[in-house]
């Protein structure tokens, strides 16, 4: 009898989401009935001018909206592009893959704890970047946000990790 086991995995086509598939195969798909549910988050360039107009004070951010559309957004391009590769390395690395693009609105980390409620997912896994100490305090790590506020488990792979 085999274990089935639902898995997302935190894709955004660095060094370190790539070893988190790898490891997260290693350890959660062999001998198992695995799915991985690959997820990109993105944000808007429309949603990214007005934050960064807001956070500088300037006003005016909802002048930049257009007729720009979800397809017609560079930003979701490359989201999908980034997002079809790391469908293909989880394929490649054992599991039944399918990927899914999460549109951010508030944080990433939201934003995939989201999308595991949807999915109901057994287990998310993420790379992380190994940032620690005094650059720690300054750069929020999605990786953290996502294991303190997520209430299913979490596989974090930290930048240490070797090659497999």
């Amino acid at each position: 009898m085999t274990v089935s086991v639902k898995v997302l995995i935190a894709y955004d086509g660095s060094e370190s989401s790539q070893r988190a598939v790898k490891y997260a195969s290693k350890v959660l798909a062999q001998g198992r009935d695995a799915e991985a549910i690959v997820v990109t988050a993105w944000e808007s360039t429309i949603h990214q001018a007005a934050r960064l107009s807001a956070m500088s004070g300037v006003a005016g951010a909802g002048a930049a909206e257009t007729a720009l559309t979800r397809e017609s957004d560079i930003v979701h391009d490359e989201a999908r592009k980034t997002n079809q590769e790391g469908v293909d390395l989880a394929a490649a690395s054992g599991f039944a893959a399918r990927g899914e693009l999460v549109e951010v609105s508030t944080t990433v980390w939201a934003a995939l704890i989201a999308a595991s409620d949807t999915d109901d997912v057994d287990v998310i896994v993420s790379g992380s970047r190994g940032i620690s100490g005094i650059k720690a305090l300054w750069h929020s790590s999605v990786s953290e946000h996502v294991l303190r506020g997520c209430q299913r488990p979490v596989m974090i792979v930290p930048s240490g990790c070797a090659d497999l």
